[in-house]
């Protein structure tokens, strides 16, 4: 019998070229600036990877291994807690697709092969629209944002 998995998809269009958007996620020097986070690897197919907190502290915060690599157009990693590094079924998938798009970049994220309601798949729907708001912010503006941030306390979220 398998298990249930869900996908998040995220897609944004940013003011840029493919190949800076490809380094902006594969580089760590670029990806700290807008993600708060190095992405380390020597980005080959089988490679581990690491989500290393760009601070003193240096904690490895997601795992996986570089399953696809097509630069500057796509890149698939799996994706772990390091806590559950070595249970195959807490791995799920993330691809970036990117594509030219009439003088920008169409950056389409999917996150599949999640286990419904757990955490991890409440965390990244939250975590993924600041992380590329800030990765977009970056390439059009030079300027991250903080994407730590958290709302006003009181604060109402509207829609207009």
């Amino acid at each position: 019998m398998t298990q249930e998995r869900t996908s998040f998809v995220y897609v944004t269009y940013i003011r840029s070229t493919p190949q800076k958007v490809f380094a902006a996620i594969t580089q760590p020097e670029i990806a700290r600036q807008y993600w708060g986070h190095e992405n380390v690897s020597d980005w080959k197919p089988g490679s581990k990877w690491e989500h290393v907190r760009a601070n003193g502290e240096r904690s490895v915060g997601v795992v996986g291994k570089v399953v696809e690599v097509t630069p500057p157009s796509r890149l698939v990693i799996t994706w772990a807690s390091p806590s559950q590094a070595d249970d195959p079924a807490a791995y799920s998938r993330v691809s970036f697709d990117i594509a030219e798009y009439d003088g920008m970049v169409k950056l389409t994220v999917t996150h599949d092969e999640l286990q419904p309601d757990s955490a991890m798949a409440k965390g990244i729907t939250r975590g993924w629209p600041i992380v590329l708001s800030s990765l977009k912010s970056l390439l059009e503006t030079g300027q991250g944002i903080d994407v730590f941030a958290q709302p006003r306390s009181g604060a109402v979220e509207r829609c207009s």
